[in-house]
C-alpha cells in the first residue's frame, strides 16, 4: 500500500458513490480532480466531454491514477428503448473517453473503471469468484461485457487496469435500500420470486474503503468484486431487513409478475449470484460489514 499522496482524477465524482470516494481521497491526503461536464470553477476541477471525446490529456498523463464511475442511472422506466441506450452509450463514452487518453500517455496512469456484477450471469448456486466465467444475454450482461472490453486498449498500452464489479451499495439515502426501506416499514415487503436466489450487496463504507484501497494499492489489477464476503439470498435478506425495521413481509412478488413490471432488470431480480470477494480478501481488504445484518444495519443507521 502506497503512503505518499496521489494524485487521483475522478470521472463521475458528483455522484452518489463518486462524492462519498473523493470526500474520503481528499480525507487521507491524496490530490484530487473532478471531471466536470460544465466549465471549471476551480482548480480542483476540469471540464471534460465524454459524448465527443473531450478530455484534457495532459492533466491524465500527470496523475497516478484516473477512476471512472461515469454512467447514467439505472433507476428509470425500464421498459424505455432510450433509457436502455442512455445506459449503454453513458458508460461506453465516458470509458472509451479515459481509456483513449490513458493509451496516448507516455507514462499511463492506472485505471479503476466501474463495472458491474451482472457480468457473471445466472449461476445459480454455483460459487463464484473473480475468474468464473460470464453467461447469458441479459442487457446488464451484455453491457458489462461491452464496458470491461473499452478498457483493453488502456491495459494493452501498460496500465494498471482494476475493474471494479460493483455490488448494489446500500444505504438509507439511496437506491435500492431507501425505497427498499419505505416500502418495508408500510407493510409492503416481501421476497421476490422463490426468494432462493443469492444477491451479493455491500455498505457504503465498505464500498468507498474497498475503492480507496484498490486506489493506493500499487499491484491490485484486473477485476475485482466489490461485494460483503457473505451474500445471502433473497429470502434471506427479506427476513432480516423485515426484523430490523419490526415489520412483517408477507407480500412475495411472484416471478411472472416481476417479469412483466421489470422487463429488461427481471434477471437482475431473480438471477442468482453466489459470489464473495476474493481479491480484495486476498489482498487484504477488512470488511467493516461483512454479511447482510451489518451491511442493513450500517446502511439503516441502526446501532
Amino acid at each position: 500500500m502506497t503512503s505518499s499522496p496521489l494524485s487521483v482524477v475522478v470521472g463521475g465524482a458528483s455522484g452518489f458513490l463518486g462524492s462519498h470516494l473523493v470526500t474520503e481521497l481528499r480525507a487521507r491526503g491524496h490530490q484530487v480532480t473532478r471531471l466536470v461536464r460544465r466549465d471549471s470553477t476551480g482548480a480542483d476541477e476540469s471540464r471534460w466531454d465524454p459524448d465527443s471525446g473531450e478530455i484534457d490529456i495532459d492533466l491524465i498523463g500527470h496523475a497516478d491514477v484516473v477512476v471512472n464511475l461515469g454512467g447514467s442511472k439505472l433507476v428509470g422506466n425500464v421498459h424505455s428503448k432510450k433509457w436502455a441506450h442512455d445506459i449503454r452509450a453513458s458508460r461506453l463514452a465516458t470509458t472509451t473517453t479515459v481509456v483513449d487518453a490513458i493509451a496516448a500517455c507516455a507514462t499511463p496512469p492506472a485505471l479503476l473503471n466501474a463495472s458491474g456484477l451482472a457480468w457473471y450471469g445466472d449461476h445459480g448456486d454455483a460459487p463464484l469468484t473473480e475468474a468464473s466465467d460470464t453467461r447469458g444475454d441479459t442487457l446488464l450482461t451484455e453491457l458489462a461485457r461491452d464496458w470491461e472490453a473499452a478498457t483493453v486498449p488502456a491495459a494493452a498500452a501498460g496500465a494498471r487496469v482494476v475493474l471494479l464489479r460493483t455490488a448494489p451499495v446500500y444505504d438509507r439515502t439511496s437506491p435500492p435500500l431507501k425505497q427498499q426501506a419505505l416500502q418495508f416499514r408500510l407493510g409492503l415487503g416481501g421476497r421476490l420470486g422463490s426468494g432462493r436466489q443469492f444477491h451479493p450487496l455491500i455498505s457504503l463504507r465498505d464500498w468507498v474503503g474497498g475503492a480507496v484501497f484498490l486506489v493506493e494499492h500499487p499491484t491490485a489489477f484486473g477485476p475485482v468484486n466489490l461485494a460483503a464476503p457473505s451474500t445471502p439470498t433473497n429470502a434471506d435478506y427479506t427476513r432480516t431487513l423485515a426484523a430490523l425495521l419490526h415489520r412483517p413481509a408477507f407480500l412475495p412478488a411472484p416471478a411472472p409478475i416481476l417479469k412483466v413490471a421489470a422487463g429488461p432488470m427481471a434477471p437482475e431480480l431473480l438471477g442468482s449470484l453466489n459470489l464473495g470477494p476474493g481479491v480484495l480478501v486476498d489482498l487484504g481488504y477488512e470488511f467493516e460489514d461483512p454479511d447482510v445484518e451489518s451491511v442493513l444495519r450500517t446502511g439503516l443507521g441502526i446501532s
